[in-house]
């Protein structure tokens, strides 16, 4: 990244301010306005010429190019003159601290301007590294492998977090097709950590593993065997083992998958509660254990993240994740999907999501 005195190199947008922003400095500019129309109509005596210093100040608040309030200085300082030509009234040392406070704010403006701009750029290069990062780490699925049609969306919380710790996979393997979404508990660079960790050990482990539990066994095992030893993971694993046969679902501490069948939906709960992967041990030791259930043609399996479960409105109520899916009437997964995240965006306006959410919809077409 290369920064310039007038910021970025290969161009600036002004910033997008806030509404209640906008209007605070709209009433700044019209009292700037408001002072300089009083010093022409006081005449001489007394002088408002001062207050030109924060005309850079607050252009400097609108924009990311350092020649805006550069040039703004320049102006309030021709202007600060001309207000006070043949103001014999006032003492020179007035008309002199009046042209060095609004010099000092103008080199100060500019140098904020420059600054942040850097910053900003900085900012925008660490999403960029993130983005690449977890494309790298989460592959987007085929659209179809064997019965399934398959989609995956992942939404991040907040502009600023576009990475973290929920993850996917989908693998074709000689034991069927093997499905897992997960969610690492915490955010930041550390649960990205964790997730690659448990997406590495699934992708080894589902091509030799032919037991579903006993892989999920061997997720646990890959996060009890970090060095650190300090982060747990919900998941839930499918196995889809060919076309009109039965599917199983192991689920590590993750909120319940939800069978969409002829409009209604059903939460698919283990018949066992077990504990995330990396608590196995700690929790009673054990092993997890595989439920079957039957798929029919036409079924709509959800996998989902407590990004949308825990979703709250504004009156604090949470996201109706199983009365909503089974009110949407797209059938194609991508379809539902979109359908699903403008609906969560409804339910949580205007506050937004409080955690990312992941949710992966599978679709048996025989």
């Amino acid at each position: 990244m290369t920064v310039t005195a007038d910021g970025p190199r290969d161009g600036a947008r002004p910033p997008r301010l806030p509404r209640r922003t906008r209007l605070l400095l709209h009433c700044a500019f019209l009292l700037l306005v408001a002072a300089v129309v009083a010093d022409l109509l006081t005449g001489p005596g007394t002088t408002l010429s001062p207050v030109l210093a924060v005309a850079p100040v607050l252009v400097g608040a609108t924009t990311r190019r350092a020649r805006v309030p550069l040039a703004t200085g320049v102006a309030a300082a021709v202007a600060a003159g001309l207000l006070e030509r043949g103001n014999t009234a006032v003492s020179g040392s007035v008309h002199l601290t009046a042209l060095v406070t609004i010099l000092a704010a103008t080199l100060a403006s500019t140098a904020n301007v420059v600054l942040i701009s850097s910053r900003e750029r900085e900012l925008l290069q660490v999403r960029t590294v993130s983005e690449a990062a977890q494309r790298a780490l989460l592959r987007p699925p085929p659209e179809r492998i064997g019965p399934l049609r398959i989609a995956v969306r992942y939404v991040a919380a907040a502009a600023e977090a576009r990475i973290g710790g929920d993850l996917y996979e989908v693998a074709d393997t000689p034991f069927g097709i093997r499905v897992l979404l997960g969610d690492v508990q915490g955010h930041g660079l550390s649960a990205v950590e964790t997730a690659a960790d448990v997406l590495g050990a699934f992708r080894a482990a589902a091509r030799t593993e032919p037991d579903l539990a006993r892989l999920a066994g061997r997720l646990d095992a890959a996060l009890v065997a970090r060095p650190d030893n300090e982060r747990f993971a919900t998941a839930v694993l499918l196995g889809v083992g060919g076309p009109g046969g039965s599917a199983l679902l192991v689920n590590c501490g993750h909120p319940h998958a939800l069978l969409r069948r002829a409009g209604r939906v059903t939460e698919l709960v283990p018949s066992r509660h077990a504990p995330p992967l990396g608590l196995l041990d700690l929790l009673g030791g054990g092993r997890y254990r595989a439920d079957p259930f039957e798929p029919l043609a036409g079924d709509l399996l959800l996998l989902h993240t407590d990004g949308f479960s825990e979703a709250r409105d504004p009156a604090g109520r949470f996201y109706p994740i199983t009365d909503r899916l089974a009110a949407l009437h797209a059938t194609a997964p991508d379809d539902l999907l979109d359908d699903l995240l403008d609906d969560l965006a409804a339910w949580v306006s205007p506050t937004g999501l409080d955690d990312d959410a992941a949710a992966l919809a599978l679709r048996w077409e025989y």
